[in-house]
């Protein structure tokens, strides 16, 4: 029987990240983590399960080339860090889990061995004494929680030199002892400075140079970190916005600049992107913009100010958009009064769903 690959990512940081944050936020933030890791596969590796912060991945009777291994491992750290860089730089979130995301790290631990199958649930699934290694081998004393390491069966299999190095590796050796038995690697720590990340969509932060159309204030009995959160979890839109039958969003992640959803009203589809202007002081900021619109484009923001722990002031500004005359004039004839009329609803919905506890909380 030929040898298998065992290949687990681990994201490191993650029981401390989700003990010291809120925790739908942290799950949906690993959750994207672990979809990147899955979408970064690139030699065919069959995931075998998701445990938890972790993939358990395995290639049956392969093992790639050390020039396909090590590329695949730098591929994936690419992955994690560009869509880390990406939460970073897109985040409009204050809450800790989506402050603290970018200081989440990667490891990545590979074995090999000859593979023994066990069916659970009509799933094939790796099995034996190598699985338990390769798990153990997860708690090492590596001393760094962002590091590649290869058993030494696995550098010997395909031909990696004890010390080698290049731009981004730098493998040294390393051994652990498990019930007794010493279990040799080696191991490179990470520098992410030196992974050439994936580029992302610059964030859309508007600067008016007028004042807003619309301006409504209205105080809530909450904290402004909760009060945020129910204005931009789209799964509570339905409960206040006004006229609204539909929602459709991305419910596994959190929302941030760029982020996309659309509202049906009367069967009309209207498309939204979640854009930024500047806070001042301690001000929240959260702005939509759309084009489904009778003018050009409406920017519709909601901008929090925390009053005390429990209260908070919010200010909502519409900057309806319009180029030509027919839409300017549409605009002044009869268009404000439309949008404050429908905005002026939807903050009474608003305060109706915090008042009743947010279903319920």
């Amino acid at each position: 029987m030929a040898n298998s690959l065992l290949f687990i990512p681990d994201i490191s940081g993650f029981t401390y990240f989700v003990q010291n944050t809120e925790v739908e936020h942290s799950q949906h933030v690993i959750s994207e983590l672990l979809e990147v890791l899955i979408n970064a596969n690139t030699q065919d590796l069959k995931l075998a399960e998701v445990e938890g912060d972790a993939l358990f991945f395995y290639k049956e009777n392969e093992i790639p080339s050390q020039e396909k291994l090590l590329a695949q491992i730098e591929t994936m750290f690419t992955g994690f860090y560009s869509h880390l860089k990406l939460l970073e730089k897109n985040r409009i979130c204050p809450c800790n889990a989506c402050a603290t995301a970018p200081n989440l790290q990667l490891k990545i631990v590979v074995h090999c061995s000859e593979l023994q199958f066990i069916t659970v649930q009509e799933k094939r699934k790796p099995f034996g004494q190598s699985v338990i290694e390769a798990h153990r081998l997860l708690k090492n004393s590596v001393p760094s929680d962002n590091y590649a390491l290869l058993s030494s069966e696995v550098s010997k299999f395909i031909g990696l030199p004890v010390h080698y190095k290049s731009k981004l590796y730098n493998f040294v050796e390393g051994s652990d002892v498990y019930d007794g038995k010493e279990i040799r690697y080696v191991f490179s720590e990470i520098d992410k400075a030196k992974l050439k990340l994936n580029p992302f969509a610059i964030p859309e932060v508007v600067d008016f140079k007028c004042a807003p159309s619309v301006v409504l204030t209205t105080e809530f009995g909450i904290s402004g970190q909760q009060l945020f959160e129910y204005i931009t979890n789209y799964s509570y839109r339905h409960y206040w916005v006004n006229g609204v039958s539909e929602f459709e969003y991305n419910p596994e992640e959190v929302t941030r600049l760029g982020t996309e959803h659309v509202c049906v009203i009367d069967g009309k589809r209207l498309n939204f992107t979640t854009v930024t202007k500047a806070a001042n002081g301690n001000e929240i900021v959260y702005g939509e913009r759309t084009t489904d619109v009778p003018v050009d484009a409406l920017y519709n923001f909601f901008i929090i100010r925390p009053l005390s722990e429990n209260s908070c002031l919010l200010t909502v500004e519409l900057y309806p958009k319009a180029k030509s005359l027919l839409n300017k004039f549409l605009l002044w004839l009869f268009m404000k009064r439309i949008f404050r009329k429908s905005m002026s609803t939807t903050i009474k919905n608003l305060e109706n769903f915090v008042k009743n506890g947010a279903v319920n909380g």
